[in-house]
């Protein structure tokens, strides 16, 4: 008996990769931007699987791109000598990708293949979900019941004037999953060269995650209970993308449901009254256990206040400008450092603890008179008296005397200046682990002259970049249901700072409903992941995969190394050692057009590759 006919060949190495990864592919769904979101329900939901290191003298490649792909893994052998040509797709077979299953009957056995359109059959118990919607379009969602008696009910439900942005699609046909090896050669040229330099070594990385806002609770809390451990699994589980750092509020902030801090009775300078409400005990701190519990790798929690009880302000108000009341050393402020103590207390009584607190969200905010949600004005020259004279020494006196101090929280447009007044005093510097930066106005503020520089003159504290989103923008529409743009800004921003000694990364909310929401103030906002309550879904956006390119493959205790290029093409690119001694690589591409590359490593050989247009890529081999 002959060969197998070769789609027949192909046919088998994806069944065998597919099996040997656990991977799942993408349900694609178009809204008419430029790419597809991927939906996930109680019983179906696409992952990259396990990560599983290639064999020595091969790598794997993953790749996404805004033709649709979504971690689909290539294989390769690395060669001794470069051909000069890079690599580009062999013959390719297709797997079709699958749309969403029906829950089984209880009692029964998941399955998971073949699976049936979205939206979700009726859940056994539950309410059957209403028509399927129309194309491109995501209902007003049922209200779910409030969380507490007592609370105001959730704004799930669209308003009119919502900025949605999700229009009618554009027909697309049925994307499909695709697992694929490379070979070589056939595109001319030389190409680019990357060039490992592991001899050079850069920061340590800590990691990327995102924020349990109340708002991202409450939507996926309002999920029913499979679908709530898909999304948890694919942010936090080795089939996901491993996040291991999370922000947590303390107290609201502008995505709450309603104002309130943990000590509002006014003139409680000893606390007596400081209490956690529901929002922590029975959203954020129950989602936290069941993230930790997913997670392989340990999974760091930093906490971050917008505001002091109003009693201890200037201006009496949650919002607006104003500023704690006093000089630090008073009662106004050693009351506000020891709500901070409390704050980890609280939490370590439920069992969470926490690798850093910063020391106040956006400290510039509150200098602007009529900012319109939380916030606390501090000037580098208070933030820094008030950390030597009271947060500093609260901390180090307290149990939590490990847990770390982050100053700025703020724009990079403020460095190097504010890290020069903080940590040019040592009276503060010796209570500061790190600096954290967001990204709002990073068009406004080079890298090199923010961040290179604060590097240079503090190399030995923490660069951090502690929140991101897309859609915050006046001009911007709240959210963008599959745009591959938001999710290559992602990207761009997390490599810039990776080149940056930047040391980890983190987004903002990790779910939002298709407004953008809830926020009290109608902030609304895009997010990786999007909820659709009506539905008992979820769709996992571009953002979610740009940000899994990096967070799976990256793990905590990884140190950047340099890389060469012999010209500038239009990529970017990072590359970072493992704990585990392999090598990773990522490779962004914004161009419109197909780039050959080989990427060199002096201690093992070649990889010839193809970077196509409009696509993100992740190398992984082993090194000797």
């Amino acid at each position: 008996m002959g060969p197998a006919p070769f789609h027949l060949r192909g046919l088998l190495l994806v069944q065998l990769l597919s099996r040997a990864t656990g991977a799942r592919p993408c349900v694609p769904r178009s809204f008419g931007y430029s790419s597809v979101v991927c939906v996930c329900n109680a019983t179906y939901c696409d992952s990259p699987g396990p990560l599983t290191l290639p064999a020595p003298g091969t790598f794997s490649r993953y790749e996404s791109s805004r033709a649709g792909r979504r971690f689909e893994l290539s294989q390769g052998a690395i060669r001794p000598n470069r051909t000069g040509r890079g690599a580009v797709r062999g013959a390719r077979s297709r797997v079709p990708a699958p749309s969403l299953p029906r829950t089984p009957a209880p009692g029964t056995r998941p399955r998971v293949s073949p699976p049936s359109p979205v939206p979700s059959a009726p859940i056994p118990g539950r309410a059957p979900p209403p028509p399927a919607p129309t194309p491109g379009r995501v209902p007003a969602p049922r209200s779910p019941p409030p969380f507490s008696a007592g609370h105001p009910r959730p704004p799930y439900v669209a308003q009119p004037r919502a900025r949605l942005g999700i229009p009618a699609p554009r027909p697309v046909s049925r994307r499909r999953a695709r697992t694929r090896r490379l070979v070589s050669p056939a595109v001319p040229g030389p190409g680019l060269l990357l060039t490992l330099r592991p001899e050079q070594l850069f920061q340590r990385i800590k990691g990327f995650g995102g924020a349990v806002t109340d708002a991202a609770a409450l939507n996926i809390l309002a999920l029913t209970r499979p679908t709530q451990d898909q999304l948890l699994r694919a942010y936090f589980s080795e089939d996901g993308i491993e996040y291991n750092i999370v922000r947590v509020p303390m107290a609201s902030c502008d995505f709450s449901i309603r104002v309130y801090t943990y000590a509002d009775s006014p003139d409680d300078f000893q606390l007596l009254n400081f209490s956690l409400p529901e929002e922590d005990t029975r959203l954020k701190i129950p989602l936290l256990h069941r993230a930790l519990a997913l997670a392989p790798r340990p999974v760091s929690l930093f906490a971050s206040p917008w505001t002091s009880p109003i009693w201890l302000k200037t201006n009496g108000a949650v919002n607006g400008k104003g500023s704690l009341k006093g000089q630090p050393g008073d009662r106004y402020h050693r009351t506000w450092a020891d709500y901070f103590v409390k704050f980890l207390d609280a939490y370590a009584a439920h069992g969470l603890r926490f690798w850093a607190v910063t020391a106040e969200n956006e400290p510039s905010a509150g200098l602007l008179s009529g900012y319109p949600f939380q916030c606390l004005g501090f000037t580098p020259e208070h933030q820094r008296d008030f950390i030597a004279r009271n947060l500093g020494p609260a901390l180090a006196a307290s149990v939590h005397n490990a847990t770390r101090l982050l100053v700025l929280d703020d724009q990079r447009l403020l460095l190097p200046h504010w890290a020069q007044v903080v940590l040019g005093d040592p009276a503060a510097a010796r209570y500061v682990h790190g600096v954290a930066v967001h990204w709002y106005l990073d068009f406004l503020a080079p890298a090199d002259a923010t961040l290179g520089e604060t590097h240079r003159l503090f190399p030995d504290t923490m660069l951090f970049a502690s929140e991101a989103c897309v859609g915050s923008k006046f001009w911007e529409q709240s959210v963008r249901l599959g745009s591959w743009d938001r999710g290559n800004r992602y990207s761009h921003s997390i490599i810039t700072n990776l080149l940056h000694h930047v040391a980890g990364w983190t987004d903002w909310n990790l779910a939002l409903n298709p407004e953008g929401g809830p926020n009290w103030v109608r902030n609304f906002v895009d997010s990786p992941v999007i909820v659709d309550i009506a539905h008992d879904a979820f769709y996992k956006q571009p953002m979610f995969y740009h940000l899994g390119h990096f967070s799976k493959f990256i793990p905590e205790g990884s140190r950047r190394v340099g890389l060469d290029a012999s010209g500038s093409p239009g990529l970017e690119a990072v590359a970072a050692l493992r704990p585990d001694g392999a090598a990773v690589l990522v490779v962004l591409n914004s161009s419109f057009r197909d780039v050959p590359l080989t990427l060199e490593d002096p201690a093992v050989g070649f990889i010839e590759s193809v970077a196509p247009a409009h696509s993100i890529h992740t190398y992984l081999w082993r090194r000797p």
